[in-house]
């Protein structure tokens, strides 16, 4: 074999070599992007109470991944797909510490802490893996709206059917449809992506 032949095929070997480098690269930094969830905003300071009669705040959000949503316990639209599906969440997640679901009433004349129980026994929520907060009309149309930026002008009825990914420093990261079974399977993998980054 010929000199000149043996140099062109080192330099085609490294030609592809480089190429091969360069295509890895490519896929490794789409890859990273696509799974890359925007920071949308932070949640802002709030105190509200849990069915179990203690405080739940911003700072009960810290350390976990939380998906939270609105709803009230009476309505008969979409709260009862949605809870459904946080009650399949719930399952799912039974044996991580690192996931919390967040169910917020926007309905507190009615939805008083026995009725949050009662509510959480029905879809067999057991412990403070899935809380149930409640407050005053005002500072739920207040968090609704300005902390989650979701529409709060007439509640209950018209609330969101949103579930909103809040990762381990209370920032928000995602909005997905809580009566959609594809957008529900979008909401897990992100939670994956998020919880990957946690310390075990």
């Amino acid at each position: 074999m010929s000199k000149s032949l043996v140099k062109w095929l080192i330099g085609i070997s490294i030609t592809v070599f480089v190429m091969l480098l360069v295509a890895l690269y490519v896929i490794q930094q789409a890859q990273e992007s696509r799974s890359m969830l925007p920071i949308i905003k932070e949640v802002p300071p709030f105190t509200f109470t849990e069915r179990s009669g203690e405080p739940f705040g911003k700072d009960d959000l810290m350390g976990k991944i939380s998906v939270v949503m609105f709803g009230f316990t009476s309505c008969k639209g979409p709260c009862p797909i949605m809870s459904a599906n946080y009650a399949r969440l719930y399952k799912l997640y039974e044996t991580s510490d690192k996931v919390r679901l967040v169910w917020i009433s926007v309905d507190p004349d009615v939805d008083t802490l026995a009725r949050l129980n009662e509510y959480a026994a029905d879809f067999g929520a057991t412990d403070d893996r899935w809380v149930f907060l409640r407050s005053d009309m005002a500072s739920t149309a207040e968090l609704c709206e300005g902390g989650f930026l979701l529409p709060a002008a007439n509640l209950p009825g018209m609330h969101s059917t949103k579930f909103i990914l809040v990762d381990d420093k209370a920032q928000i990261r995602g909005y997905y449809s809580g009566t959609d079974d594809a957008s529900v399977e979008q909401l897990k993998t992100h939670i994956r992506e998020l919880a990957r980054k946690l310390p075990s």
